[in-house]
């Protein structure tokens, strides 16, 4: 994991950064491109070309920061997705692997 991004962790509650490691772990798994992890505007960032997925972690939920998450609102009907396309995972509800791995292909793979 980038070193700013690791610093930028210790802030966080144990479950914040073992649900943030999960997604990034998943970010990884998905995608066959190669991908650059930086802090972008102190936002922890993956990017391949132009293409990116936000991981933005608060005290009780992460925010998913991806182009075609609003491809899934069907299969993603149990989180909140915000007005500017965020899918919400709060740290009660299950992480939707399968649909984020789709997700996380289509944003960064194309």
């Amino acid at each position: 994991m980038n070193k700013d991004i690791q610093e930028y962790l210790q802030k966080y509650p144990t479950k914040t950064v073992n649900s943030f490691i999960e997604l990034r772990k998943l970010i990884f798994e998905s995608v066959s491109s190669d991908i650059k992890e930086i802090l972008w505007a102190k936002l922890p960032s993956y990017y391949s070309g132009d293409s990116f997925v936000r991981l933005i972690p608060f005290k009780d939920h992460i925010n998913v920061e991806a182009s075609s998450i609003m491809k899934y609102v069907d299969e993603l009907q149990e989180y909140k997705i915000t007005p500017r396309g965020m899918l919400q995972i709060y740290y009660t509800q299950d992480i939707p692997y399968k649909v984020l791995k789709r997700v996380f292909k289509e944003t960064i793979d194309g």
